[in-house]
C-alpha cells in the first residue's frame, strides 16, 4: 500500500504508446476508458502466458494461441481447462486490433476488453474457468514476485492495480499490439515487385478476379470484411453463411454452432459466421469456425464446389445446395496451375517476422 501512495504522490505516470504501423495500416481503435502504454503492453504479455489466469491453473490464453501458429493452436477444436469442448476452433490473433467484432458470431462483442471476458468467465463452454475462482486467482497475482509492480507500473492511480477490470484492460492492449505486416505480400504493395513468386503474383490476380470471387469477403489491409480503425464512422461487421451445412434441407447448420442465429434468433442468420481475416493462413490450419477442413487445398475444393456436400455422420445434407448461403458461393473451375497459384498467394501472406517477434513470445520461457 506504501509503494502505491508514493507513486500517486510522485505522479507516476504510463508512458504513451508509440504505434509502429506498417505502411497503409490506419491506427487502431483504442477505447476511450483503456488508453495504450507500453506499461499495459508488458503486463499483458505475462497474463496472456499464465497458466494461473486459469481457474485451476492448467491454461493460459497462450495455450490456445500459439506464436509459431500465429496465435491459433493447430488443433480441430479446443479443450477448456477443465476438459470441456469447445465447440469452436482457435482462431489466429494477427491484426485483431482491426476487427468489429471478436469470436466467431458474436455481434456485441466489439471490443478486446469484451471479448477477453469469454474465456476467462464463460461457463459453457468453460475454458479458463475464472468464474467462482476470481478472488483467488487475483491473490496468486499479488502474492508473485513480479506482478505487484508490473500492475502499479500500468495502473498507477489505482488503489488495488490487482482487479479483474485491469487483467482484461491489460491483456486487450497486449493483443492489440500484435500486428501482422512484413508478409511477402506486404513487401510487394510496398513497392518490392520482387517479393512474390510468379506463381503467388497469378494467384493474387485469382483471388483478386471474378471467377474465383474470393476478394468480396476478403477484402481490404487484413483481407477480411470486419474492420474498424480509430477514425470508423460505422463498424463494417459481417458475417456470411458459406454453404458449409444443411443438415435439415433449409440451410440447417449442427445445434452447437448456428453461428450469428444463436444471439439473433433470425431464422435468415443461421449458419452466418465473421469472415476470417487471412493473414498467415498458411499457418492456421485447420480451417472454418468448426476446424472441420484440414488444408487450404481442401479449402480451396470446398469453395470451387459451391460449398460442402456432407454425406456420412450425423450432419449429412448438401450445403451447397442451402436457400441460406451467400450466391457470391458458387461453383467455379480452376485448372491444377490454377489452384497451385491461388495456394501459392495464400502462402505468399505469412509473415515470419511476426510468429518469430521476440516482442509477442513466451516472457516466461524455461520458468
Amino acid at each position: 500500500m506504501l509503494a502505491v501512495l508514493l507513486l500517486a504522490a510522485c505522479g507516476a505516470e504510463t508512458k504513451p504508446y508509440a504505434w509502429q504501423l506498417p505502411a497503409g495500416f490506419p491506427e487502431p481503435f483504442v477505447p476511450e476508458d483503456n488508453p495504450m502504454s507500453e506499461e499495459k503492453v508488458t503486463l499483458g504479455r505475462y497474463l496472456f502466458y499464465d497458466k494461473r489466469l486459469s481457474g485451476n491453473g492448467t491454461m493460459s490464453c497462450g495455450s490456445c494461441h500459439e506464436q509459431k501458429r500465429a496465435f491459433s493452436d493447430g488443433k480441430t477444436t479446443p479443450t477448456g481447462s477443465t476438459g470441456e469442448h469447445v465447440a469452436r476452433n482457435s482462431p489466429g490473433l494477427a491484426n485483431v486490433a482491426w476487427l468489429a467484432t471478436y469470436t466467431w458470431a458474436n455481434p456485441v462483442l466489439d471490443t478486446l476488453e469484451k471479448q477477453a471476458l469469454v474465456p476467462l468467465f464463460g461457463e459453457v463452454p468453460v475454458e479458463l474457468g475464472v468464474n467462482g475462482h476470481l478472488d483467488e486467482v487475483l491473490q496468486r497475482l499479488r502474492e508473485d514476485a513480479r506482478y505487484p509492480a508490473l500492475f502499479h507500473e500500468a495502473f498507477p492511480e489505482d488503489e488495488d492495480p490487482v482487479s479483474k477490470d485491469n487483467v482484461v484492460k491489460a491483456l486487450a492492449s497486449f493483443q492489440r499490439t500484435l500486428i501482422s505486416g512484413s508478409s511477402p505480400y506486404d513487401r510487394y504493395l510496398q513497392g518490392d515487385l520482387d517479393a512474390l513468386s510468379g506463381a503467388a503474383k497469378r494467384g493474387m490476380d485469382l483471388f483478386f478476379s471474378e471467377r474465383a470471387e474470393c476478394y468480396h469477403c476478403h477484402s481490404g489491409p487484413h483481407l477480411t470484411n470486419s474492420f474498424r480503425s480509430k477514425d470508423t464512422k460505422q463498424l463494417q461487421r459481417d458475417f456470411q453463411n458459406t454453404g458449409l451445412y444443411n443438415v435439415d434441407g433449409q440451410g440447417g447448420y449442427p445445434g452447437d454452432n448456428t453461428g450469428l442465429f444463436e444471439f439473433t434468433r433470425d431464422p435468415r442468420d443461421m449458419g452466418r459466421f465473421r469472415v476470417p481475416a487471412l493473414r498467415n493462413v498458411a499457418l492456421t490450419a485447420p480451417y472454418m469456425h468448426d476446424g472441420s477442413v484440414a488444408t487450404l487445398e481442401e479449402v480451396l475444393e470446398f469453395y470451387m464446389a459451391g460449398g460442402r456436400d456432407v454425406t456420412i455422420g450425423p450432419f449429412v445434407g448438401d450445403g451447397r445446395a442451402s436457400p441460406l448461403k451467400n450466391p457470391l458461393v458458387r461453383p467455379f473451375e480452376l485448372s491444377a496451375q490454377e489452384r497451385a497459384d491461388l495456394i501459392a498467394f495464400l502462402e505468399s501472406l505469412t509473415d515470419t517476422d511476426f510468429v518469430n517477434d521476440p516482442r509477442f513470445s513466451d516472457p516466461f520461457g524455461g520458468e
